[in-house]
């Protein structure tokens, strides 16, 4: 049996506790050693490869004097901790053995392994030292062979001076101070070195000249555009209500709206189809964003679609993705800006730079609030491609709000103008601002049994009121107890617990009805009466086709955004003379009375005239499925705002008149000797030309002689040769940015012309001048088609 000392029991446990900590520690530094090593050769390698990245010609090597000098410091602290580590073993070798000598078998075995471990320190700084010695060697090789490739190509990395690229010099500036600013521009590569700004500038943006030891062969190849495919139209849209997703109240109103029109949409489509006959259609690849959903702009309309708040935005909304759905084209549907990044391309950043891919859409469909976010994201390639967007925009945006400079010097300017765009591009609910393009929505539609069941099954003396907000039936007890003496009042407020005070004790208020009980509840009654309030929304057309006749108040003055509120900062100057122009002016009696709801005997003697007057179920042809389809196609067809310049050469240069004066002489008409002019669109054989009366706005100059103001044709109009056809006299003809232009002034015999085509307008008047004004005609029902636009 073996004894051992207690002294060498301590002294054999304070041996393990000081070894094995310390051979952690020193494994520790072997491994923080390897990893830097790995790192830092990897690193130097990786930057020295050419083929990595497009931006790889340097004209340094970041950090090699310092990884040597790491690599030295490394060996030199390895060295100098062998050396204590040495004095300490001594140290306590000597103390040891002093204090018992019986147990110095138990101090050698102790300083063994102390002394294995210092040679193995030594080993390790002896590698560090020699692995330091050939970093050194490697990195030396390296910059001399760099320098012999970078010295060949120094000169090609400077900013060229070439006349087609006069941005270039100052863009790599502006790269020089500011490339660090957003992360877009190290995603593509862009390092700090004067040749990734070049190839930058000239190959994602196109500010600076191609580089003439470029590679371009990829570049073209990978532009390259896929052969087009016939677009077909659908017979379902069950794919479609896929696309559309889920998890939103609003998209599954949407939802709901779509399947309960599915019939419709698909007997709309296979009649469209025969009607065009073999006309071929190209598939368009189309994205879909409605910019008003996504949580960045706050999404304030699905939550309250179970609350009784406006409905029409997402009445437009599936309508439109139904219709290009049916069309046949290949849609993309987006409600979050995640979702919108990805389909577009947008690189890592803050949206500086350009998309990492051409567009893939050849069109995008969007609101104001989309148009923001992409322009907020696609940095350069917004520019490059907004040509391709389609606004939708429920009240219209006139030219004069829409050009930024003009606006902006003529106080025009709001929240939701100055954009540039073609006008034409923003597409509107109802027909009321030429300028725009209608876009519309559909409203259902009934067969002969259908209607005459309604009519059959009409109360005679039942009232449904247009507000289902309680806040629109305050201060309106006067007229409704008018109206009480002659019909049962019924309301839809919608309310949570207990009756809306607002609404009278006399009205019955079936509470938030579901679209399909709403529309049985229109079937009934004989009358649907609004408040004013909302302006333009798809209930009352809803009405109109269930039978019932629309009665509205008269604004006296007119509302605008000069007066009132609720227009104040939309892009507009129209004046809104009741609570659904379209109503008033394209449909109206017996469908729909216009009446001053602020006279009493006016708004009574109304009441009775109602009661004693039928009518039939009744639908603009608009805003049926066919009508909508139909529109829609002729647009993707023919509106191309991407194209060249518009034809104003063509007005003021040619030798023959494109006009002849009318036999009557009021008015000029286009030449028969004159071809059509290719590509433009709606045919300008349709075009009609009347000087206006002083103070008359284009758009009620044409509508006065049956016609519609065409501001397409406008290009064809400004010129000296209009204004001598019309036997105009001219004094002086000056060329100015003026969105009443051209324009005849009577004081001074002055005549102007546009010389800024994004101004050509339809909307706007003064009594100083005599507007010159484009009209066409159009087709019976579709006012937005002329009678050769298909």
């Amino acid at each position: 049996m073996i004894t051992v000392n207690p002294d060498g029991k301590i002294m054999v446990r304070r041996c393990l506790v000081t070894l094995r900590p310390f051979r952690l520690f020193v494994l520790g530094i072997g491994f923080f050693t390897l990893c830097f090593l790995m790192t830092s050769l990897g690193g130097q390698f990786s930057a020295r490869r050419l083929g990595d990245s497009p931006f790889t010609i340097r004209t340094e090597v970041p950090g090699g004097p310092e990884s040597r000098g790491a690599l030295r410091k490394m060996s030199d602290l390895l060295e100098l901790m062998m050396k204590r580590m040495d004095m300490l073993a001594r140290l306590e070798n000597s103390s040891e053995l002093h204090r018992a000598a019986s147990v110095a078998h138990l101090a050698a075995d102790r300083l063994t392994p102390g002394a294995s471990l210092i040679e193995r320190i030594q080993a390790i700084a002896q590698n560090v030292s020699d692995i330091a010695v050939k970093v050194d060697q490697i990195l030396r090789h390296s910059l001399i062979l760099h320098s012999k490739v970078s010295e060949g190509r120094r000169d090609q990395c400077e900013a060229p001076s070439d006349p087609k690229f006069p941005d270039c010099s100052g863009k790599v500036e502006w790269m020089r101070a500011r490339w660090t600013s957003d992360p877009c521009y190290a995603f593509f590569g862009v390092d700090g070195t004067e040749c990734s700004f070049l190839i930058y500038l000239s190959e994602v943006e196109w500010f600076c000249p191609p580089l003439p030891w470029r590679n371009q062969t990829a570049t073209r190849t990978a532009h390259k555009s896929l052969p087009r495919v016939q677009a077909m139209f659908r017979s379902n849209l069950s794919h479609l209500l896929e696309l559309m997703g889920s998890g939103k109240e609003s998209l599954i109103f949407m939802k709901k709206r779509t399947r309960r029109f599915t019939a419709q949409w698909t007997k709309a489509a296979k009649y469209l189809a025969q009607k065009l006959g073999d006309i071929r259609r190209d598939q368009k690849q189309i994205l879909v964003h409605i910019g008003f959903l996504t949580e960045e702009s706050g999404d304030v309309f699905s939550p309250r679609v179970l609350k009784g708040g406006p409905l029409g935005e997402m009445v437009q909304w599936a309508d439109i993705l139904a219709a290009l759905y049916m069309l046949g084209h290949s849609l993309r549907v987006t409600v979050s800006l995640k979702e919108l990044q990805s389909n577009l391309g947008v690189p890592p950043g803050r949206g500086n730079c350009p998309l990492t891919v051409p567009l893939p859409f050849d069109l995008i469909y969007t609101d104001y609030h989309g148009l923001q976010q992409m322009k907020q994201y696609m940095g350069l390639s917004f520019k490059k491609y907004r040509c391709r967007i389609r606004v939708i925009d429920t009240f219209g945006t006139e030219p004069a709000y829409n050009h930024e400079e003009y606006a902006t010097l003529h106080g025009y300017r709001t929240n939701w103008g100055y954009w540039n765009l073609n006008p034409k591009q923003f597409m509107t609910m109802f027909p009321h601002t030429p300028d725009n393009s209608f876009m519309g929505f559909v409203s259902e539609e009934l067969n002969e049994t259908e209607k005459q069941l309604i009519k059959d099954g009409k109360a005679s003396n039942m009232a449904v009121v247009y507000g289902k907000e309680a806040s629109i039936w305050k201060g309106k007890e006067k007229f409704l107890a008018i109206l009480n003496k002659y019909m049962e009042i019924h309301g839809t407020v919608y309310y949570e617990s207990q009756r809306p005070p607002e609404v009278p004790a006399f009205v019955k208020n079936h509470g938030l009805l579901p679209q399909p009980e709403f529309q049985q509840l229109l079937r009934k009654a004989k009358l649907f009466i609004g408040f004013g309030f909302p302006y333009e929304g798809p209930a009352p057309l809803e009405a109109i086709a269930n039978g019932c006749i629309f009665l509205q108040s008269r604004f006296s003055p007119p509302h605008s955004s000069l007066n009132h509120e609720f227009f104040r900062g939309k892009p507009t100057s129209r004046e809104v003379f009741s609570q659904h122009p379209y109503a008033e002016n394209f449909i109206g009696k017996p469908h729909v009375w216009t009446v001053d709801y602020n006279n009493s005997d006016e708004f009574e003697a109304t009441i009775k005239a109602i009661m004693n007057t039928q009518v039939d179920p009744y639908l603009p042809y608009e805003y049926t499925c066919v009508g909508m389809l139909e529109r829609i196609n002729a647009y993707i067809q023919h509106q191309d705002f991407c194209g060249g310049p518009s034809p104003v050469p063509l007005g003021s240069n040619t030798a023959q008149s494109l006009f002849v004066l009318a036999p009557n002489a009021t008015h000029l008409e286009w030449a028969q000797n004159i071809s059509s002019v290719p590509g433009a669109w709606p045919p300008p054989h349709s075009l009609r030309a009347w000087l206006a009366a002083p103070g008359r706005a284009c758009t009620d100059a044409c509508l006065d002689h049956g016609l519609v103001c065409e501001p397409s044709f406008f290009p064809f109009l400004n010129s000296q040769d209009a204004f001598l056809r019309l036997q105009v006299p001219c004094d002086s003809t000056e060329w100015e940015m003026h969105h009443l232009y051209p324009a005849f002034a009577q004081p001074g015999q002055e005549c102007y012309l546009q010389k800024e085509p994004l101004l050509f307008s339809c909307a706007g008047a003064s009594t100083k001048y005599q507007r010159l004004c484009p009209c066409r005609d159009f087709r019976k029902g579709q006012v937005a088609l002329c009678q050769g636009c298909l």
